[in-house]
Order: C-alpha cells, then sequence, then structure tokens
C-alpha cells in the first residue's frame, strides 16, 4: 500500500466564490492533484466543487492555475501538485 504525500496548499479565491468560503480570499486544501485539492476543498466549504467542474471537467469559463500555468495546459485534474505550489481559481471575464 503506497502512502500519499499529504501537504496543504494555499487555493486564491475569486469574490465570486467567496461565500462559500466564509468570505477568504485564500483557504488551504490537502491533495496530490488538482482533482484531489478540488475534492477537499468541497469537503471543507460544500458547494466549491459544483461551482468549478461540470461532466467535462472544469468548467468553461472557471480558470484554474498551479502557479502561472493554466491547468488545461498541463494535465487538467490529474496536474500533479507539490508543497509549496499555490493554485489559483480565476473565473474567466468575456466581453465585448
Amino acid at each position: 500500500m503506497s502512502q500519499e504525500t499529504k501537504f496543504e496548499t494555499n487555493v486564491r479565491i475569486p469574490a465570486s466564490l467567496r461565500t462559500l468560503t466564509g468570505g477568504k480570499e485564500e483557504v488551504t486544501a490537502a491533495g496530490s492533484t488538482i482533482g484531489a485539492l478540488i475534492d477537499d476543498l468541497d469537503h471543507r466549504h460544500p458547494g466549491v466543487k459544483a461551482r468549478l467542474l461540470d461532466e467535462k471537467g472544469v468548467r468553461r469559463f472557471i480558470n484554474i492555475y498551479v502557479g502561472e500555468e493554466d491547468v488545461r495546459f498541463l494535465e487538467g485534474l490529474s496536474t500533479q501538485l507539490k508543497a509549496g505550489d499555490l493554485v489559483s481559481i480565476v473565473p474567466a471575464i468575456a466581453g465585448g
């Protein structure tokens, strides 16, 4: 049985989701991948996962970054995390 290393990752929360995090703009969650991190985030702040993901993965108008990299251009929900990573949830801004 392999032992998964557990560490806390800081997650920046956009204003539109802060009602779910008690108004906090940054919270912590644990997980070795973005998918596991979102599961833990949803456990700590119920409702977050439904706002971030749909049946295809990350919702169309949501961007999730590990450092400066959009997870869509990495491995999506399977993107590996390491200690010290900063995850940012950023709603896409549309306009014209």
